[in-house]
């Protein structure tokens, strides 16, 4: 007997109450872009590898170790994409959408990073983000930001959440900021780890975002990027706190809090949480002006964030979120050919009556008790039955489920007041 396949490691199958969290999770993100009208933009899984290294930059973990890149059978080197802001701005600039536009967008689909894996941390994991495109002023920043508030609250998970802001200034104020930074860390480099060492020469402000608890105590001691702004981005950024505070938005100020990534600019933030171990964001964001202009556009605005939905379905499930899909109407019918073929045509008809409710027929053979069993397992709120009885009178038989009340026969006529009363 040969032996099972099994999945690739840090990629995995989602399924049963799962798969019905993930569902409920992605609906309510698509239903929100749309309510703050945003557009959906979609785009490949493969990508040129040098999207990447011009966007992200060499000296990254990611281009170093993390990207799933090889030679296809043209020699071209291609990238399963391990981010999506940078396949955003590819699109709007290939597809003609950015130049003097101002534009949003969402997206939602799989990255892929080799990485360790550990919880809600996989290989291919799932993200969704927003990106601005054409608006440089700070409510768009604040928007972005009261769009997660939204989402956690209703999700239920607010409560677990902590929202972190920072500045990091423009290009050239953080230059000099860098240099004391390196100057810093290089006078207490027996303090330092070996990705710390590393990240010294190639990433510096990446070591303020090391998860290394016993870095904490030198990482608070180095320089602060606050004291090395200039007055536009000082002012940007008393601008974003004072809306928040406007809007009772509650927030942390990080100093720590960096991208380490050139082309980033002024306000950064991430969402965290203390319920998910070390890896504790669960959605980051910021403005990166230069990136437009970076993959060869014209200078054009942008700003955005992205999260890891692996982490907030980990949460939902870890504070018992009400996410369950449930089943509005259960067909149960005969087992005759006549009967079934009848019950299908009504289960089709309350269908296109009340599209935005979910209709379940039982197909395959099953006696009555069988079907009653399989609406309770789908957590039915009304079962509608067509036996032989019902079937030659012309009428249907209905039942509220969970509930005291007897199972009733109707007309064709008092049937479609019954669904009217029950299910809207």
């Amino acid at each position: 007997m040969q032996k099972n396949i099994q999945s690739v490691r840090g990629m995995r199958d989602i399924h049963s109450q799962d798969a019905a969290c993930w569902m409920y999770l992605e609906d309510s993100l698509k239903k929100l872009s749309n309510r703050y009208g945003y557009e959906y933009i979609k785009f490949p899984i493969l990508e040129k590898t040098a999207l990447f290294k011009r966007s992200i930059g060499d000296n990254t973990d990611i281009i170093e170790k993390e990207m799933y890149t090889f030679a296809d059978r043209n020699g071209d080197s291609l990238s399963m994409r391990p981010e999506g802001t940078a396949v955003c701005v590819r699109a709007g600039l290939q597809q003609g959408l950015l130049y003097n536009q101002r534009r949003k967008f969402w997206y939602l689909g799989s990255m892929f990073r080799h990485e360790r894996p550990q919880q809600g941390r996989y290989r291919q994991f799932e993200q969704f983000g927003l990106e601005v495109f054409g608006i440089s002023s700070v409510d768009v920043e604040v928007e972005l930001i009261l769009f997660c508030n939204r989402l956690w609250r209703e999700l239920g998970i607010e409560n677990v959440l902590q929202l972190n802001i920072n500045t990091i200034g423009t290009i050239e104020t953080r230059e000099e900021y860098k240099r004391e930074l390196v100057s810093f860390f290089r006078d207490n480099i027996d303090s330092l780890d070996e990705d710390s060492v590393r990240r010294l020469e190639t990433n510096p402000l990446r070591i303020l975002d090391s998860k290394n608890p016993n870095l904490k105590d030198i990482i608070s001691r180095a320089p602060s990027i606050l004291d090395y702004l200039d007055d536009g981005s000082k002012e940007h950024f008393i601008e974003l706190k004072k809306m928040l505070e406007n809007l009772k938005i509650t927030y942390r100020v990080k100093p720590t809090l960096v991208r380490g990534l050139d082309y980033y600019n002024d306000t950064v933030f991430e969402w965290s949480t203390d319920s998910l171990g070390a890896k504790s964001e669960v959605c980051a964001g910021g403005r990166y002006d230069k990136l437009v202009s970076l993959l060869g556009g014209h200078e054009c605005p942008g700003v955005g964030f992205a999260m890891g939905l692996d982490r907030i379905v980990s949460l939902m499930q870890q504070i018992d979120v009400n996410y369950n899909q449930k089943t509005d109407l259960f067909v149960i019918s005969d087992d005759i050919l006549s009967v079934r073929s009848k019950a299908m045509e009504i289960a089709e008809g309350i269908r296109s009556n009340y599209p935005d409710k979910s209709i379940m027929i039982y197909t395959g053979n099953g006696n009555f008790k069988k079907q009653f069993k399989e609406a309770d397992k789908y957590k039915a709120k009304v079962a509608v039955i067509l036996g032989d009885k019902e079937f030659k009178n012309d009428s249907i038989s209905a039942k509220i489920l969970n509930d005291d009340t007897s199972q009733t026969m109707y007309t064709m006529q008092e049937f479609d007041r019954f669904l009217h009363n029950n299910l809207v």
